[in-house]
């Protein structure tokens, strides 16, 4: 009976305190974003002492700010203009240009980096895991493929920030039926968070 009322307390208190670290650590993180600020601008000076989660709230303004001046034309050709000096640094040309090429894929609305999710084989044949699409392949790559291919991305768990990039044969690969969210849920818990029960299917559009 003990042993039973222990592992019910596990089962409730750490989903809360992973939880409670987690928004402590990115609250902590992004607190740093004061240190951007003058001395006298922080909150310490009017109020004698620093503010938890001032710096999210800064964060997320500064986002925002600068989404709404990248809407307008004045704020596009002013982007346009920082970019255009930044590509005539060596070195900061090319980290510039792969992170906004990365960026611009994951994060536009246009984009169609991970937008599914599929059922592929890896590492070996028939044994199966989890991938997310990332597009198709391009450049040289495409002259020595014969056949159609897809650019998949297969995460580890139970970090999926972490992973390795595949390039497979569209007719290996298997759409399924669930979320991108679903996907990581299943990832991150290893297997333990089950998706809901869908028939899968033979991926036969990656462009949408």
């Amino acid at each position: 009976m003990i042993k039973k009322y222990f592992f019910t307390g596990l089962l409730v208190l750490v989903p809360l305190i992973i939880t409670a670290w987690v928004l402590a650590t990115l609250i902590n993180t992004l607190d740093q974003s004061l240190l951007l600020l003058p001395v006298t601008w922080r909150p310490k000076e009017f109020l004698g002492q620093d503010v938890p989660g001032f710096g999210v709230l800064l964060t997320l303004l500064t986002i925002f700010v600068t989404g709404l001046i990248a809407t307008n034309i004045f704020g596009q050709h002013l982007i346009a203009v920082w970019e255009g000096l930044l590509t005539r640094v060596p070195v900061v040309k090319s980290i510039y240009s792969s992170v906004k090429q990365v960026s611009d894929t994951l994060f536009s609305d246009s984009g169609n980096a991970f937008r599914k999710a599929l059922l592929v084989q890896y590492p070996r044949q028939g044994s199966w895991t989890i991938a997310f699409l990332t597009g198709t392949p391009s450049g040289d790559i495409v002259n020595h493929l014969h056949g159609e291919y897809v650019s998949v991305y297969v995460p580890t768990t139970p970090n999926p920030t972490s992973g390795f990039f595949l390039i497979m044969p569209k007719a290996d690969v298997i759409e399924l039926d669930m979320s991108v969210d679903q996907a990581l849920k299943y990832i991150i818990s290893m297997g333990v968070v089950a998706p809901n029960e869908v028939p899968p299917k033979i991926l036969t559009d990656y462009t949408d």
